[in-house]
């Protein structure tokens, strides 16, 4: 492995070159050192980030993996902010700090001229980040992501964090105990670890190893095993094979590794998030497909394979026990790609072949799943000419085909107030737009959705159509993630009171009743700023250059 040099090399980028190798001797590093392979340690460590305060330790076994297998490894930090933890506005966290993430990474790593690195994360915008910035730069790459957090315990039971949760509104009317509600809330979560449910964090672990970009069984260890430990110390070994045989990212980040991705998500009811972090992903390797038609094409061919938490019974700790991401792998392989390569060097196939299944009803096979229901669908037309999306089991009988006026808010506080007023009537189409990523970093509707839940006239007869994102929990005729989205004049953005809006879930369309001349003409007498006095310097230069949802919202080039 080690690099061979003559004279001339040492002069290839002159003064600056020489100042570099420099500047190592004088930190003590041996020109010896400095003649193997440059492995980047790219590690989201933090000290607030329960998802990564462990990722300290891992990057040591890392490392000691590297120079056992003669490369020279270099720590270099990013940004892990935990979307639970932040208490000023979450609602604009997620997107903007993923993309951030990813400039980071790009920056340090082509600043230093690493010839390989292994990134470690395991949140919601991190690992998303990360894989984004593997995708770009197209070096030989492994991710170790950080685990799974230990279940709470309280008053001798075992306690899930989802659960806790639950109970905030519960607690907050007075209808329970404070002491229990307190004693929940303090020990439902463990001490490191993404959050023991199949949300944002656990997700996006799943899609690195179903992308071939995590070693085997990485996205179903829990946090504090020894399995980790283990899995760290290999990364740190194989990475140096990866940049002996030239097999960087792209090699393995393929499209039709992305499309066993989709694929591994609907089988395990991933975070809805990952309709965002996955396009955004292939688009970073340059791959310009239509990402969210893949979506909707696997939710109606794959089945749900394990129940999870926060829809199911189960949990990340269930699914360890019963056999893991390597299993769920091994029985839906007939669905799969499995000639894809990943960082083992292997096909997908080669590593979860002989995956045993240790409780058949945690992981279930394709001729016995928990259910065949498409989980999401996304709608085209005029409306959404880059698609919206659907969640197709959550939408009432009589809503499946939709025809209503539209009554059109530009804000979310806007809508809300409407909608208290009694201003809504039975049979709207209710458009919430301006929400999207470059309107307000991708909102959520949820707050709208739950109190429309709660007049049932209004929800069993009003649509709601949003550029905005939605909850995990979101039920009804509820379409989000429309894109163009109103801010980059996208048709939504277009719509007016009266406007009748059809929609017809079975043939997967929403329209407005409005010819494709007048749409031309509301486009170019379109107006809309965004509000920057608002908001600090990074959200406006993260307006300015974000894109579309539907390419997972990366800077626009």
């Amino acid at each position: 492995m080690k690099k061979t040099k003559d004279l001339r090399s040492y002069f290839e980028f002159g003064e600056a070159s020489e100042c570099r190798r420099g500047l190592l001797c004088g930190m003590g590093i041996t020109p010896e050192e400095q003649d193997r392979p440059l492995i980047g340690i790219i590690n989201s460590w933090n000290e607030y980030n329960p998802g990564h305060v462990h990722l300290k330790a891992l990057a040591e076994r890392v490392k000691q993996g590297v120079r056992e297998a003669g490369g020279f490894p270099v720590e270099v930090m990013t940004t892990g902010i935990c979307d639970g933890m932040v208490l000023k506005d979450p609602k604009y966290v997620e997107i903007p700090s993923r993309n951030s993430i990813a400039d980071q990474v790009e920056i340090t790593v082509e600043g230093n001229f690493f010839d390989g690195m292994v990134m470690l994360s395991t949140c919601d915008s991190i690992v998303p980040g990360h894989l984004m910035a593997a995708a770009r730069l197209d070096i030989p790459t492994i991710l170790v992501t950080g685990g799974y957090m230990p279940l709470g315990q309280f008053r001798g039971k075992e306690v899930l964090h989802i659960h806790a949760q639950d109970k905030v509104g519960t607690a907050k009317e007075g209808r329970m105990d404070m002491d229990e509600y307190n004693g929940l809330i303090e020990n439902s979560w463990g001490m490191c670890g993404g959050c023991t449910s199949m949300t944002t964090a656990n997700s996006m672990c799943v899609v690195a190893e179903a992308l071939g970009m995590s070693l085997p069984g990485n996205a179903t260890a829990s946090a504090v095993s020894p399995k980790l430990s283990n899995i760290a110390y290999q990364a740190g070994k194989q990475i140096m094979n990866l940049v002996a045989h030239g097999i960087t990212a792209r090699k393995i980040m393929t499209p039709e590794a992305v499309k066993n991705a989709i694929k591994v998500d609907m089988a395990v009811a991933g975070s809805s998030n990952l309709i965002l972090h996955i396009p955004a992903i292939a688009h970073e390797a340059e791959y310009d497909l239509p990402w969210w038609k893949y979506f909707d094409e696997a939710s109606n061919e794959i089945p749900l394979l394990s129940h999870l938490a926060p829809s199911g019974p189960y949990n990340l700790k269930d699914l360890d026990l019963a056999g893991g991401l390597s299993a769920i792998l091994n029985n839906l392989m007939p669905k799969l790609d499995g000639s894809c390569l990943t960082v083992t060097g292997n096909t997908l196939a080669e590593n979860v072949k002989n995956a045993p299944v240790y409780n058949d009803e945690v992981i279930r096979t394709l001729d016995n799943p928990v259910m065949r229901a498409p989980g999401i669908g996304v709608l085209y037309g005029n409306v959404a000419p880059e698609g919206a999306i659907i969640k197709i089991a959550a939408v009432p009988e009589q809503l499946m085909k939709f025809s209503g006026k539209a009554r059109v808010f530009d804000s979310l506080d806007e809508g809300l107030k409407a909608l208290r007023g009694g201003e809504v009537q039975p049979g709207d189409a209710l458009v919430l737009r301006f929400m999207g990523l470059k309107g307000r970093f991708g909102t959520t509707a949820f707050t709208f959705q739950e109190e429309l839940k709660g007049l049932p006239e209004l929800y069993n007869s009003c649509a709601i159509i949003t550029d905005g994102r939605f909850s995990g929990g979101t039920s009804g005729l509820s379409i989000g993630y429309v894109s163009p989205e109103a801010a980059l004049v996208g048709p939504i953005g277009l719509i007016k009171n009266g406007d009748i809006i059809d929609i017809d879930i079975p043939d997967r369309s929403i329209n407005m009743r409005v010819s494709d001349e007048e749409i031309a003409k509301r486009a170019s007498e379109f107006s809309w700023v965004f509000p920057k006095n608002d908001y600090p310097r990074y959200l406006n230069l993260f307006v300015k250059n974000v894109g579309s949802m539907a390419k997972g919202g990366i800077w626009e080039r």
